[in-house]
């Protein structure tokens, strides 16, 4: 909330009267009419911007002093277009003849007359004297105010693009291409180029240089640099800022297509061209862009869009070419790096909406990746990159398995602590997931690659790896990627421990971290570290030596990350679950099962997390056995062998609880006919004597007592196994009747609170009851499936469905 001091002062905004407020209008149109504006008309501009804030009407400043306001949208001092600028957003929207385009347009009156559109016409109003602004000449007006145009018609575009008509899209277009191809050579005079370009001072006009020092012999790019620069080659280098939105906006929603007259004639263009055009000026030999200039002339030919395609083409074909020149300063390395991005962006763009560009393209597509595929530090160009191959590889026939290497293979492995390309990698692969699967079957391989974006940055990590992980999960990869996810939080750990290597020297103590670090760096426990840091799924296991593992990482159970990475296994859990269902066989959602029981003890100590899976665990065993209830009866040896450990009552009660009901609920004939009575029986016999073991001693020491749930769970799946078999009803109903007499004395160790106890004694008098008559039993614990889910309203041969038809015309009737 605001401080006493700023409310106050909001309050004073709030309660002004009118008449001051007109005495202030007054005080403040002298400050404006003088000559030279300071220190107190600016804390005035700000008062009045305070007052006009500060309550929910909109006022309407006198007519003379919006006159001024818009004057001074104009000021060669940025604070006063600032604080003009918030003042006129405050009032009454503008109309064009308040404010002269021409003459006054810069980022804040832009930015004002866009705030204050309220309808789609305006916008059109706008773009129409945007429009004029372009077709004037430099003489007809300051030249900042056309290089204030394009950015704020890029803006005006994102709101809105359907507000330029054909006509006016024909016309800037054809002005992008001016501005792109046709810039002017030289450098300007005079001013000093700042923003990107940074260069030597002459006092003569000369050439623009490239980034190495060397003259350009070709056209002007963004990455040529100079003492100041022309206004043409300011447009140039806002034509290229735009123009991928341009051409995702306009000419994707178009034909993706030529005429094929024009392709016709532009192909024989192509074919009998032996010279260059008057404005292709390169002295290059070799230049790659030397060679397509050459096309200058035909493309003339064009209509406007498909002008522009190919010009575009041309300029990223030449800073494709330029990226490869030393550049003297880092700054310009990084800019290279970031045009080489956009420019193969664009590319991509223009070879989606003509296929034949991609015949031209991908020899310098190629070229480049072979350039740059070993230098780590252009990861985020080759992302681009491998968009490129997976849109057009396949109509080209290039072999991409070089590109998938790197990308899934070099990139999560060595920065996977690189928060950027995390973010652009995972973007890649959500924006492109449905043709990475069908294009890129090899993707899933990868999935203990790509988890070590997760392992590292978890609650960033987390939401994209919700949408990806579904895609990861195969029949084939399903068992391995269960691993692997139960195995997040050691990944976590082992990748802090790799980032730790690396920084600090062998023989430097490291503290806490020091016995983990140590068993990192022993080559006895190399292999379960490099299992962990596996590129590719199929690469060995690690099941026999978990508990070794989990000792060597117990020191890094309260690391922040590992924390982290903890919290959100479970929830990439539920979805595997929920994917798993949809693809899997009985034998695999078996073999599953297996492996929920093995890893509910082989998991890193971290009580919450351990208490969290076994969570999850429970949840979708109930839902496995629910959608198959034959696995049942398939793993029964292996779940009647959790079941009858009491330890399991003690160190897993929630996994301990869903076990035993689903034996209860699902070992029957009814459920799968393999069910026979000594398979019942051998199930009674193990849940009788762990009963009997947990209700006639006290739990072991550091234990408590095993909750209501587990006990009367247990009973409950007794009575269910015994209405089965009723030679087994006789044993049962002893327990229940010993259960009432010991109670009856008073507390016993195996359960500490006398509610609890008299819950568990009143569900065992219920089931006694039950048992006496075994028919009405077996009915009730377990009833037939028509009797579960009844449908009796829509049964025909039932007099119900009449019943119901009769009384709804009854009621019509009346």
């Amino acid at each position: 909330m605001y401080s006493h001091a700023s409310e106050s002062l909001i309050k004073q905004a709030r309660e002004i009267q009118e008449s001051e407020l007109q005495k202030f209008y007054s005080r403040l149109m002298k400050m404006l009419q003088g000559k030279e504006l300071g220190h107190d008309t600016v804390d005035s501009l700000q008062r009045l911007h305070l007052i006009l804030s500060a309550t929910k009407y909109t006022r309407t400043l006198p007519l003379e002093l919006q006159k001024r306001f818009v004057a001074l949208l104009s000021s060669p001092a940025e604070q006063h277009q600032v604080l003009s600028a918030a003042v006129l957003r405050e009032t009454l929207p503008l109309t064009g003849q308040e404010l002269n385009y021409n003459h006054q347009l810069n980022s804040h009156a832009a930015g004002l007359l866009l705030s204050q559109a309220v309808s789609r016409g305006d916008l059109s109003s706008l773009c129409t004297q945007l429009l004029r602004n372009l077709e004037s000449r430099p003489s007809e007006g300051p030249t900042h105010s056309l290089m204030h145009t394009l950015p704020v018609l890029n803006s005006v575009l994102t709101h809105s693009p359907e507000c330029l008509s054909e006509d006016q899209m024909t016309l800037v277009s054809k002005k992008l291409v001016d501005w792109l191809r046709y810039a002017s050579v030289m450098q300007g005079v005079g001013t000093s180029s700042g923003g990107f370009f940074t260069g030597p001072r002459s006092r003569q006009p000369v050439p623009i240089a490239e980034l190495d020092g060397s003259v350009s012999g070709d056209f002007f790019t963004v990455l040529c640099v100079g003492q100041g620069f022309t206004e043409d080659q300011w447009m140039n280098v806002y034509s290229f800022s735009m123009l991928r939105h341009w051409l995702l906006t306009y000419h994707s929603s178009c034909s993706t297509t030529v005429d094929a007259a024009n392709r016709l004639q532009l192909s024989l263009s192509l074919s009998h061209s032996h010279s260059f055009s008057n404005d292709d000026r390169s002295e290059v030999d070799g230049s790659v862009v030397s060679m397509v200039s050459a096309t200058s002339s035909s493309s003339r030919l064009l209509p406007p869009k498909e002008r522009l395609r190919e010009k575009a083409f041309q300029y990223c074909q030449r800073l494709i070419e330029q990226s490869d020149r030393k550049a003297h300063k880092k700054t310009d390395t990084e800019l290279q790096k970031a045009c080489l991005v956009e420019a193969v962006c664009i590319l991509d763009c223009v070879c989606v909406e003509d296929a034949s560009l991609v015949y031209r393209t991908f020899p310098c597509i190629k070229a480049l990746f072979g350039r740059l595929s070993s230098e780590l530090s252009y990861a985020r160009v080759l992302l681009p990159i491998a968009q490129f191959y997976l849109n057009h590889g396949e109509i080209a026939a290039v072999d991409c398995e070089n590109v998938w290497k790197v990308v899934f293979g070099r990139f999560p492995t060595e920065l996977f602590n690189d928060p950027f390309l995390a973010h652009e990698l995972l973007r890649f692969l959500r924006l492109n997931l449905e043709s990475i699967e069908l294009r890129v079957p090899q993707y899933t391989r990868y999935f203990p690659n790509l988890l070590k974006f997760l392992a590292w940055d978890s609650p960033a990590m987390v939401d994209d790896f919700v949408d990806l992980l579904p895609s990861m999960v195969t029949t084939g990869t399903a068992v391995e990627l269960l691993h692997t996810l139960l195995d997040l939080p050691c990944l976590s750990a082992t990748l802090v421990l790799q980032h730790r290597s690396t920084c600090l020297p062998i023989s430097e103590p490291v503290g806490r971290s020091f016995v983990s670090l140590d068993a990192f760096r022993n080559p006895s426990f190399r292999g379960l570290f490099l299992f962990l840091l596996r590129t590719e799924a199929g690469s060995g296991d690690t099941m026999d030596r978990l508990s070794t593992l989990h000792e060597l990482l117990v020191e890094a159970a309260d690391w922040p990350r590992v924390t982290q990475c903890a919290r959100t296994v479970p929830v990439l859990l539920h979805v595997f679950f929920n994917t798993i269902v949809t693809i899997a066989d009985e034998k695999l959602l078996a073999h599953l099962i297996l492996v929920l029981l093995e890893r509910s003890s082989l998991l890193l100590n971290i009580p919450a997390y351990i208490k969290e899976i076994h969570r999850v665990f429970s949840c979708h065993l109930l839902r496995l056995c629910k959608l198959h209830p034959s696995l049942v009866v398939n793993q029964s040896h292996e779940l009647l062998e959790f079941a009858g450990s009491t330890a399991n009552v003690y160190s897993k009660e929630e996994l301990y609880t869903h076990v035993v009901w689903v034996l209860g609920e699902y070992l029957s004939v009814s459920c799968d006919s393999r069910c026979s009575v000594s398979l019942i029986t051998s199930c009674f016999e193990a849940l009788e004597a762990v009963l009997f073991e947990i209700t006639s001693s006290a739990p072991p020491t550091g234990m408590v007592c095993p909750a209501p749930k587990v006990i009367n769970t247990l009973m409950s799946a007794l009575a269910k196994l015994a209405s089965r078999s009723h030679d087994l009803i006789p044993r049962v109903s002893l327990f229940l009747s010993k259960l009432r007499t010991v109670t009856r004395s008073g507390s016993v160790a195996w359960c500490s609170d006398e509610e609890d106890l008299v819950a568990i004694v009143t569900r065992g008098e219920e089931l006694w009851s039950l048992l006496k008559a075994p028919g009405v039993a077996q009915s009730v614990l377990t009833p037939p499936p028509h009797v579960i889910a009844p449908q009796w309203h829509r049964d025909t041969n039932v007099a119900l469905p009449l019943q119901l038809r009769a009384l709804t015309s009854l009621t019509h009737s009346q």
